[in-house]
């Protein structure tokens, strides 16, 4: 079977899109009339976890399909690989093994001779004793003083994960502490980070992998001039500066005590490594246990994952629907609606795992891809996604899948308005669902000429994912929920969903351009490329320099 058609070919994608052609103008009106308890029959739970998913243009022949297909791509197989330890990122021949960072003490991932698991409570362990001796005051700055502030420098998941989780996870967090998160190379990024911190007060975590990021060294390379500005001593570096990195030699060369430096692995991605060593800072914003609470979640949708039956299985599901509007209704985008401020961060963490993942163009094989992969993640917390792109979701020509994101009850109740915020939730996947039609919006008495204005067509898809409440654990089986899908999505498109070298030659030009920027050695680039750069030339302050015009 050829790799590039290796997927079209299989007898369940064959048998979908004959299923496809019979189901491709049934209205979700109807299918809901044809079965009263459709709202009860499209449900699955697991983690802590409910999911809604009556609302998708599916039927009981359409979820058996899509199960079929994901057995004969090997889903089950891959799945049991991965937790083996087998090299399953081929193109960096590396494990793949988030699944070890939240394992439970008693367990074992054995990779190359290694227990890894052990290794990870090892970490785990001196993250712990660190955020205590940092939120009890016992670690202080170079002057004596207590910790109050903390900034985060990273980039990628070294950013989005640990912005993402403290944000979710505020209400826990120790008030008494402000974060903060800089990852733009762009000076203005880490100038208003730090603009009101006391530098004696301020700790950085420095998280880089290699030590080399271009864009994370930037920063923490201004951070550190910072602080010597304000403290003078270069052992203050020592003092307040941590890292998260696995190259010791770099780390000890910025100023970093070694024995400050917390370690992760090559089989961690980076945006995988939410629950690494990366989210030192989202242990020091809540604590040692609510973090373990955060793992437990993780672990917990890992047990589902492995355990449930397909058509009952969280990740499985979302995965497969996913495919369903990608590759059959020729859906290019899906919307990341939480109904909970708190997730203000999760559409763009989801971004990146989803499309960093999934936007290739080629197969593990290397060969062509011959159909669509990976969709556009977007979103915006509810009720402000109301009043910004919703109406391109009910009205506009593309057909948008939703994942709705909701909580039963509130971490700060007030009045009646998370009953409000839910009704809006709730009224929203209706209102895709059903819409309105003509004979409703005249009924309705709507002058003739706005009934075409008024009618809603219905028939957009959505599911609803409800939790209790916003807790560590639900944020981190959340979190999971959308990893495993991700990773069910790459099975059935026979790509590899854990490397990333899409992002590799924009960096090599960038580091060809900057020297550029600054001489006036001749240009060798594109014709645009060169007027550009000539103009920035021309135009560009020099350094230190502030623009008045």
């Amino acid at each position: 079977m050829n790799a590039a058609t290796g997927l079209t070919a299989r007898p369940a994608w064959r048998a979908l899109q004959q299923h496809f052609t019979t189901l491709r103008a049934t209205h979700l009106r109807d299918l809901f009339a044809a079965d009263p308890r459709r709202g009860e029959r499209f449900t699955a739970e697991g983690a802590g976890w409910y999911l809604d998913y009556s609302k998708n243009r599916i039927d009981q022949e359409t979820r058996r399909l899509l199960v079929a297909l994901a057995r004969e791509c090997g889903v089950e197989e891959r799945r049991e690989a991965m937790w083996r330890g087998e090299r399953i990122n081929v193109t960096e021949h590396r494990p793949v093994l988030h699944v070890a960072l939240r394992a439970p003490r008693a367990a074992k991932i054995v990779v190359d001779g290694t227990d890894v698991v052990a290794e990870v409570h090892a970490v785990l362990e001196r993250m712990g004793a660190f955020a205590e001796r940092v939120r009890g005051g016992a670690w202080t700055g170079h002057t004596g003083r207590r910790i109050r502030n903390v900034v985060n420098i990273g980039i990628g998941g070294s950013d989005l994960g640990p912005q993402m989780a403290y944000e979710a996870l505020r209400r826990y967090s120790a008030r008494e502490l402000r974060f903060r998160f800089v990852s733009n190379v762009d000076g203005t990024d880490f100038c208003e980070a730090v603009q009101d911190l006391d530098p004696a007060e301020t700790l950085f975590v420095v998280c880089s992998k290699t030590f080399t990021t271009l864009e994370t060294l930037a920063n923490a390379r201004a951070a550190r001039t910072w602080l010597l500005a304000a403290l003078g001593d270069t052992d203050a570096v020592r003092r307040h500066f941590v890292a998260v990195s696995t190259n010791a030699s770099e780390v000890a060369k910025f100023g970093i005590d070694p024995d400050n430096m917390f370690g992760f692995w090559d089989w961690v991605g980076g945006r995988y490594s939410l629950d690494s060593a990366i989210g030192l800072s989202t242990m020091l914003a809540v604590g040692p246990e609510p973090f373990r609470e955060f793992l437990a979640g993780f672990h917990a949708m890992d047990e589902h994952f492995r355990s449930a039956p397909f058509e009952r299985n969280l990740p499985v599901l979302l995965a497969l629907l996913t495919v369903w509007y990608v590759n059959f209704f020729d859906a290019t985008s899906i919307a990341i609606l939480p109904y909970d401020q708190y997730l203000q961060r999760f559409p763009a963490y989801l971004q990146q795992l989803t499309m960093e993942s999934n936007g290739k163009q080629v197969t593990r094989d290397g060969a062509r891809v011959g159909y669509a992969t990976g969709p556009v993640y977007f979103g915006e917390p509810g009720t402000n996604g109301q009043h910004s792109f919703y109406q391109l979701l009910h009205q506009g020509t593309s057909l948008v899948p939703c994942d709705f994101i909701g909580f039963c009850r509130s971490l700060n109740p007030l009045g009646d308005q998370h009953d409000l915020l839910m009704a809006n939730l709730f009224a929203q996947s209706e209102a895709l669902a059903f819409g309105k039609t003509e004979s409703e919006v005249r009924a309705e008495g709507v002058p003739e000429r706005l009934v075409p204005h008024r009618c809603f067509d219905g028939n957009r898809p959505s599911n609803v994912l409800l939790a209790d409440a916003l807790t560590p654990q639900t944020l981190g089986a959340l979190v999971a929920l959308y990893e495993h899908s991700v990773f069910v999505q790459g099975c059935i498109w026979d790509v590899n969903s854990f490397d990333q070298w899409g992002v590799e030659l924009g960096k090599q030009l960038a580091a060809r351009i900057a020297p550029e920027l600054t001489t006036t050695a001749p240009l060798a680039h594109d014709s645009s490329t060169n007027a550009l750069i000539a103009r920035y030339r021309r135009r560009r302050l020099p350094a230190g320099t502030l623009a008045t015009q």
